[in-house]
């Protein structure tokens, strides 16, 4: 009598332990609510790039900083469609990604 009581307890264990559709989407490895996160390099790159587009000559100085715009923004949106901590950071890589490639073939550009 007492092992049927203590599986009935191991499954309401098991049960409380499956993580809930919030969980996954929002929460990382370790539990946190991870929806921001502090910008890294790829980020302030392709900030920093696009920002120096609009105020550089044309010509080849432009064509360089939207290559580099475009590659670290792509970096950027690939790791964390791959690597992102939770469904939610994976979700704005693949956006991020859509969005770049989108951007690319209606500007003709890359």
């Amino acid at each position: 009598m007492s092992s049927s009581l203590d599986h009935d307890h191991d499954l309401e264990k098991t049960e409380a332990q499956q993580p809930t559709m919030f969980d996954r989407i929002f929460r990382d490895s370790a539990g946190n609510i991870v929806i921001v996160q502090p910008p890294n390099l790829p980020i302030l790159v392709g900030v920093a790039a696009t920002l120096l587009q609009w105020v550089s000559p044309d010509g080849n100085l432009q064509l360089g900083l939207q290559l580099v715009a475009f590659g670290v923004l792509f970096t950027w949106a690939w790791q964390e469609l791959f690597e992102g901590v939770n469904y939610f950071r994976r979700s704005l890589g693949l956006l991020g990604l859509v969005g770049l490639v989108a951007l690319g073939l209606r500007l003709g550009g890359l």
